[in-house]
């Protein structure tokens, strides 16, 4: 049923819950897993030398996190994207780019009010997606 599925990963423990699932879907339909990780861009008025610091660690950051990922899903490289953007808008792209069959993410709820709604992230995703979106928690 589904030949790509892409996973949202954050880092976050709600992503690291996605991984196992989008992992096992992905063993499930013999399809290519692809795992994104979105990082904000820096903003520009930070000026020198702080723009490059701060672009630097953030990177440095990202490229954890996307470890992180490989290692929880065993993709090689070439399918964990590590994308500049806003995280939904990226995910989005991804999707759209690689003909995503199922997007896996995280929700973010806080605390036992908190856990009812959904993060801003998953919510645009889930408005917008190009295919169907599974939610894990």
């Amino acid at each position: 049923m589904f030949k790509t599925i892409l996973l949202a990963y954050d880092g976050s423990d709600h992503a690291k819950r996605a991984a196992a699932v989008a992992k096992a879907e992905a063993q499930a339909h013999g399809a290519r897993l692809l795992v994104v990780h979105a990082y904000e861009p820096v903003p520009d008025y930070l000026g020198e030398p702080f723009f490059e610091e701060a672009l630097k660690r953030r990177l440095e950051r990202a490229e954890k996190v996307r470890a992180e990922a490989m290692a929880l899903t065993g993709v090689p490289r070439e399918d964990a994207l590590l994308l500049q953007g806003r995280p939904a808008e990226a995910i989005l792209q991804a999707a759209i780019g690689e003909k995503a069959d199922l997007i896996v993410m995280g929700t973010r709820g806080l605390g036992a009010v908190g856990s009812l709604f959904l993060g801003s992230q998953s919510q645009k995703v889930v408005a917008e997606a190009p295919c169907p979106v599974l939610l894990v928690r």
